[in-house]
């Protein structure tokens, strides 16, 4: 395996063990990046563009090969941008955290959700987690559509009261509440006030331009043995994934069928619950961002919103992933469900694979896509492999 890019003295680890994500855990097409005190300290590349890029007789590649401006989806590892979007509108004083939900959205009042807080959307304690009507795959492409099915669905349980993770619905929380008090869409604010200023390759609605950078991506299956990690769920959680009745699966099916994330009307939606894309570089370099600054560029979060996005908000069993799940304000914190450097640490990993989280104590931020996407929810052996060399490497 080729691995292109560099690594700085001292963080060998993490390179070696991403080559052996490509030679035992299954990787097709990968990067990977480090930040410490913004300065990068890691930025690898291996593989194909495309996730069934396969070899000829003499060994080569007979797809285009990763380059570094490769630019892959991250699913869920979007979760945390989207965030961001949120915790800097407060910052900025346009957004009360504790207010309710319906005082900036006043359709979102309907069935009985008056007392849903902003802070229970970006803690997964909003109780509307599913939709009863999902939405089919062209009607999520919708701009506003999905927010209309949302404001218009009842509660699953009293807000404030309980977590369960949003998989989809937080999405179209988090996109409304950005267009109700900028005026402006969610994927054009991440664009012109996070990505833009922070100089990261990432984007919510990706630009025409851009999308000769991404590959195409698809499912692969892990190695049995999954680098030390369960490989197989728990019963009890193989059988919410398999329970059409279960919240499991009503929440991950509020868009019957998913859509085709290779589609390109897909990705120039903006879904910032599912479709964020972005290079490692751009999502390292992101979260590097919230932290401190970065070659020039601005630091994002003050001290007071860091605090406030990473203190726990929710924490124990959780009525859609049924495992146990720590959120601050729209971030995981590091734990069992989802690992990441150490204790202060927080992020957010997609579905299958990428994962993107800043430790502030350490200086590091760090940033992982790739385009072959796993069964894994929370902790895909081939990140988690990484950050434990990361850990090795500090």
């Amino acid at each position: 395996m080729d691995v292109n890019g560099t690594v700085a003295e001292g963080f060998e680890p993490v390179g070696e063990a991403f080559v052996r994500n490509f030679e035992v855990l299954g990787d097709r097409g990968a990067a990977v990046a480090v930040y410490r005190d913004g300065r990068r300290v890691v930025d690898l590349w291996a593989g194909t563009k495309d996730v069934d890029g396969t070899k000829d007789v003499d060994g080569r590649a007979d797809s285009a090969p990763w380059e570094r401006d490769t630019a892959q989806i991250m699913r869920s590892a979007t979760k945390g941008v989207a965030a961001a979007a949120l915790l800097l509108l407060h910052q900025r004083g346009l957004l009360d955290l504790d207010a309710p939900v319906g005082e900036y959205w006043p359709e979102f009042k309907a069935a009985g959700k008056e007392r849903v807080l902003v802070r229970h959307v970006l803690s997964h304690r909003a109780g509307v987690p599913v939709l009863d009507l999902p939405l089919t795959p062209e009607e999520a492409l919708e701009p506003l559509r999905g927010a209309e099915a949302v404001a218009r669905q009842g509660l699953v349980w009293e807000p404030g009261t309980d977590h369960g993770y949003h998989a989809l619905t937080y999405g179209w929380l988090v996109g409304e509440l950005v267009r109700r008090v900028t005026g402006r869409g969610v994927g054009d604010w991440i664009a012109e006030e996070i990505a833009g200023p922070v100089g990261a390759d990432l984007w919510v609605g990706l630009p025409a331009a851009e999308a000769g950078r991404v590959g195409v991506a698809g499912r692969v299956e892990a190695p049995g043995n999954a680098g030390g990690l369960r490989s197989r769920p728990k019963r009890s959680v193989a059988e919410a994934y398999d329970d059409p009745a279960s919240l499991t699966l009503r929440a991950f099916a509020a868009i019957t069928p998913f859509p085709d994330q290779n589609d390109p009307a897909y990705r120039a939606a903006a879904l910032p619950a599912t479709n964020g894309i972005a290079t490692a570089d751009g999502l390292a370099r992101f979260y590097a961002s919230l932290i401190g600054e970065v070659g020039g560029g601005p630091r994002l979060f003050t001290p007071g919103t860091l605090a406030a996005a990473r203190a726990e908000e929710s924490a124990g069993p959780d009525r859609v992933l049924v495992i146990n799940t720590r959120f601050g304000l729209g971030y995981m914190l590091h734990g069992s469900a989802s690992p990441f450097l150490d204790a202060g640490s927080f992020g957010h990993p997609g579905r299958g694979g990428s994962l993107g989280f800043a430790d502030p104590e350490s200086g590091i931020a760090f940033g992982y896509v790739t385009n072959g996407f796993t069964k894994t929810v929370t902790a895909d052996p081939r990140a988690q492999a990484l950050v434990r060399a990361l850990r090795a490497s500090l």
